[in-house]
């Protein structure tokens, strides 16, 4: 397929959210610094996101893990004692962080009537491959182990994420299953999960379509040496057994350079005998989901995931 052809894929408001984009002339992530990067994905990353909805709790918390107390918000519409996911944004590994997920997990937490958890894990280039992974798990050990110091039912327990997010729940949930911790679901949102960006949609997406393939290589390139990219902790396509993990929600943007591979691991797991459920979201790109305010698909997709909450964590 052309490029012209993929970019006929795009819906009518998609196409107009990258026309903005564009418009606005601002440099690529790959022309920053981390620490610019940063700055500037924190400052638009919800100007296409729904408000952020009130809620009966928001708590800032520290979440200890070693060498490190990492801050994170607790999101509940309740008071009560619920069950909770933990949430692990996305951002190549090197940017995001609370302020640029808050309305998202704000939306999970209302749509799904569970309590969220969103931990800042720590960022490349200052904390290179496997820090992320490590500070992944152990928030997970520590929310299965903690959850009623917050009031939360920690024996109902998914984990989830976006792009280098779900990558990392995907991981942390074949973790979990190799350590005995039960896990209800695992939540994965247009997840990274092969070695090296070499499959047919990385290769027809590549420019132009929000996540480019420059911005990847640059993000990567902080995270991990070449070298390791086979290593299962940063490509869960490699893991040798999948079979046994939690049950998948995976959610994907046709017009994504990670659509194929998230199918892949859809399929890796399928094949290994674990329920999934594969969702993909026509004619819109990468990160779509944080674009409630202009892109209806955002909506109906923060509305699937919070129902696979629910029917796996409330019943």
């Amino acid at each position: 397929m052309s490029r012209s052809r993929a970019t006929a894929l795009l819906t009518p408001q998609m196409s107009g959210v990258l026309d903005r984009i564009r418009r606005a002339n601002r440099p690529p992530f790959h022309a920053l610094t981390p620490q610019q990067a940063r700055a500037a994905y924190q400052a638009g990353a919800e100007v296409l996101d729904l408000p952020r909805a009130p809620l009966a709790r928001v708590q800032d918390f520290r979440l200890p893990v070693p060498g490190a107390g990492l801050p994170a918000r607790l999101y509940a519409d309740s008071e009560d004692r619920l069950p909770v996911l933990l949430y692990l944004h996305g951002g190549g590994f090197t940017i995001g962080g609370l302020e640029t997920h808050d309305s998202l997990c704000r939306q999970l937490a209302l749509r799904s009537g569970c309590a969220v958890v969103s931990v800042e894990y720590r960022l490349a280039p200052e904390h290179r491959f496997p820090t992320a992974v490590d500070d992944a798990w152990a928030a997970l050990q520590w929310l299965a182990r903690e959850a009623a110091s917050l009031g939360l039912d920690g024996s109902r327990l998914a984990v989830g994420g976006d792009s280098a997010g779900g990558t990392l729940a995907a991981v942390c949930a074949i973790l979990a299953r190799d350590a005995g911790l039960p896990l209800a679901l695992q939540l994965l949102i247009t997840p990274g999960t092969t070695a090296h960006q070499d499959t047919a949609s990385h290769r027809l997406f590549a420019q132009g379509f929000l996540l480019d393939a420059a911005s990847i290589d640059w993000f990567f390139g902080h995270y991990i040496d070449h070298p390791h990219r086979r290593d299962w902790r940063f490509a869960p396509l490699e893991a040798d057994d999948v079979e046994g993990v939690a049950p998948a929600w995976v959610g994907l943007a046709e017009c994504d350079p990670l659509v194929d591979e998230g199918v892949a691991y859809a399929d890796k797991l399928r094949m290994a005998g674990v329920p999934v459920q594969l969702e993909i979201w026509r004619g819109v790109t990468h990160d779509f989901i944080k674009m409630g305010r202009a892109i209806p698909e955002a909506r109906t997709a923060q509305a699937s995931a919070a129902d696979a909450l629910k029917e796996h964590l409330q019943a």
